[in-house]
């Protein structure tokens, strides 16, 4: 990308493709997308602290009126607010007989199993144990420590985000058969973008690889030096790949950025927009273990947050009509998801036939 383009792109949000490429003539992408390279930077990934927090749901999920719930690793785990609002997460089984209190009733900020009445305001009581829970006004997690097994940290490693009050914020779910990392390895592989999704992506061109990690240092998720070539004639700049992609509207119609996909954790990586239209916008992708299927297949909830920002006047107009624009938000992640899950999917079962290393 040139200066004449950056600027561009700074001035002008949609631009026309004078000479598109059909879909089978774009360059292939395999020798660049090294089985090696995203194999390395997956597992910097999986070796960053979580300080056992999971992501469960969206901040809107979790209400006063009903309790939410939701399997983490098997673990059944329980949430609602109280009556000042504070999210409140414990225990999803009642300890008195096992009641699923996700089905039960939440009464003026108190949570009462709908088996036998046991009341619960979020503290420990009749051998219910609360669990530490996070609301970033987006997303909501809880800390499992006996899950998780590291280090806890008082608060969980929320990524940098456009502020919330001048950003549109919509959260897609959607739940698939295979494990994290086989989310996030395909989130760490940003090639596949216009070949497995023309429909959303094109003109896609990686011009940033993490630099490789140098023998015997330690990862604890900061950035790299950025100073070695990553053997594909590019320098990286960033901890993570930097991509010029076009997110395709209608017809030859697209919106040029950059993006930098970056893994600031073992379940998560971020999508952040550097430079053109929406600069500063995040999608954030967060892979939840639920536990295993009734025939030991492992399940995995995908939770992403899309937080657009602007700088242009319109985009005070597309907050206002949040509402109607959040369930498209949601649409258009989940016909990206429908694909990568599949995607993740196909990578657990090589896996654990022995056909694929991990």
């Amino acid at each position: 990308m040139t200066a004449d383009d950056r600027t561009r792109r700074g001035r002008v949000p949609l631009s026309l493709r004078r000479h598109p490429v059909r879909w089978e003539r774009q360059p292939p992408t395999w020798r660049e997308a090294r089985p090696a390279l995203i194999a390395d930077a997956l597992k910097r990934a999986l070796a960053r602290p979580s300080g056992n927090w999971y992501v469960v749901g969206a901040s809107r999920d979790i209400t006063a009126g009903r309790p939410f719930g939701r399997t983490v690793a098997g673990i059944e785990v329980v949430l609602w607010r109280d009556t000042d609002g504070t999210p409140r997460a414990g225990q999803g089984a009642c300890p008195h007989l096992g009641a699923p209190l996700r089905d039960s009733r939440v009464r003026c900020g108190t949570l009462v199993c709908h088996w036998h009445g046991l009341a619960l305001d979020g503290a420990p009581f009749a051998g219910w144990e609360p669990y530490p829970v996070f609301d970033d006004g987006v997303l909501v997690w809880v800390r499992l420590d006996h899950v998780g097994g590291e280090t806890p940290l008082d608060r969980p490693l929320v990524p940098d985000r456009p502020h919330q009050a001048s950003a549109l914020a919509a959260v897609y779910q959607g739940r698939g058969v295979c494990e994290p990392e086989d989310v996030v390895a395909n989130r760490l592989d940003p090639w596949h973008g216009a070949w497995f999704h023309p429909y959303t992506f094109v003109d896609l061109t990686v011009v940033g690889t993490p630099a490789p990690a140098a023998p015997g240092a330690s990862d604890t998720g900061g950035a790299d030096d950025g100073g070695a070539d990553d053997g594909g004639g590019r320098r990286p700049d960033t901890d993570g790949f930097a991509v010029d992609v076009s997110f395709k509207l209608a017809g030859r119609v697209v919106v040029p950025v950059r993006a930098v996909f970056t893994a600031p954790g073992p379940r998560t990586v971020v999508m952040r927009i550097t430079e053109g239209e929406g600069r500063g916008s995040v999608v954030e992708t967060h892979a939840t273990p639920l536990g295993p299927d009734r025939t030991g297949r492992p399940r995995t909830v995908v939770v992403e947050a899309l937080i657009a920002a602007s700088d242009r006047r319109g985009f005070a107009v597309a907050r206002s009509a949040a509402p109607l624009l959040r369930p498209l938000m949601r649409l258009s992640a989940g016909r990206l998801w429908r694909d990568d899950l599949a995607y993740a999917h196909r990578r657990w079962e090589l896996r654990a036939d022995g056909r694929f290393p991990g």
